[in-house]
């Protein structure tokens, strides 16, 4: 899964992108201009593997992964600067919206206030802006196409698709707020818009507020219909530079449960509707990620694509059956292991062998 964070100058991304990441790019007090985009790599937690690699002892262990990506904030009005930053994060999965909810002398807000509800708003709107222009070349395109003779060449259906979202664009709605077709679906991938991508908001705000609820996020959530989640990015960062041991004690001590770096991925992962089912041997322990509703067929596909194409049969049994039994063969006995066709629709935790025949 790859993940865009975006936000205003100076609401803390790139601090976030430290916190999320566990790397140490530089942080500045001032909005930036020219940068190179930052990229990193997190392994999902998975307790699950932990306790298969411990009793399948393979030779590594292989944990789905997000990856991360940070550029230029966003400013409002300013087209140039923010088709420079958006057009990064075209083909990510996902993004983070990151809004400032921290008082700081030292880091100008670029407006003058902080206004959580204010600025989300603004990168909502940037956000739209910049599908609505990408729409309107598009039929231009289009339309000069017809005056050149060649409607031939024009994809009636494309169009059809594109004055739709023309419409919800010019009343500032984003396009996740659509239901589209799977065939208007295809019709608008290669387009790769900003606002149709499904979207989790991360109020940076004060440390004080890492022991109790955060009064901005209920107002945010109910404005925007999104995820929300709060995060004290700068302490949280401090954390993500420790050592396992270290920072768990940090942790303990500032009274969080879990640090943002994982929450964020949990988040993520049931607002995308994924799940992980693992594979198991002597060679390799293993997590994969599909979409909930995935077939088992598909899924196969997942790890290759001879495994996809010469599918037989899948062998099932759930992780919490076989934690509960220690192995297989108990768990075989107990009739818990089961053989699959191609439409089963795998479930979190399932742990499949797959057979095939190519």
């Amino acid at each position: 899964m790859k993940i865009g964070l975006i936000g205003l100058a100076n609401s803390g991304k790139s601090t976030i992108f430290n916190a999320l990441t566990g790397q140490d790019v530089s942080v500045t007090n001032y909005p930036t201009q020219e940068a190179e985009p930052h990229l990193g790599v997190v392994k999902v937690p998975d307790a699950r593997l932990e306790v298969l690699a411990g009793i399948y002892k393979p030779k590594k262990v292989v944990h789905a992964t997000v990856e991360y990506i940070d550029y230029l904030g966003i400013t409002k009005g300013d087209v140039r600067q923010n088709r420079k930053a958006l057009e990064m994060i075209k083909d990510v999965d996902a993004v983070v919206h990151v809004i400032r909810a921290f008082e700081d002398e030292s880091v100008a807000h670029p407006s003058g206030n902080v206004d959580p509800q204010g600025d989300a708003g603004t990168v909502e709107v940037e956000l739209v802006f910049s599908d609505l222009e990408l729409v309107e070349t598009r039929l231009q395109r289009m339309g000069e196409l017809e005056k050149k003779g060649k409607k031939q060449l024009v994809n009636e259906e494309e169009r059809a698709v594109l004055l739709r979202c023309k419409d919800a664009l010019e009343q500032e709605t984003p396009l996740r707020k659509f239901d589209f077709t799977d065939d208007e679906k295809v019709a608008l991938r290669h387009l790769q818009f900003i606002s149709i991508k499904p979207e989790v908001m991360l109020l940076n705000v004060h440390e004080d507020f890492v022991k109790k609820h955060d009064p901005a996020e209920t107002p945010i959530k109910e404005k925007f219909g999104l995820p929300v989640i709060a995060s004290a990015g700068k302490i949280e960062m401090e954390i993500a530079q420790l050592g396992e041991e270290e920072a768990k004690a940090f942790l303990e001590d500032l009274g969080i449960e879990e640090p943002t770096m994982y929450r964020l991925i949990h988040l993520c992962y049931r607002h995308l509707g994924l799940i992980s089912f693992l594979t198991v041997g002597k060679d390799e322990v293993r997590a994969w990620t599909v979409e909930h509703g995935t077939s088992a067929k598909k899924a196969a596909g997942k790890i290759h694509s001879d495994i996809e194409r010469g599918f037989i049969r899948a062998e099932v049994v759930s992780y919490k059956d076989f934690n509960e039994y220690g192995s297989i063969a108990e768990a075989r006995k107990k009739g818990l292991v089961r053989l699959e066709g191609k439409a089963y629709q795998v479930q979190d935790g399932d742990m499949i062998d797959f057979r095939f025949n190519v």
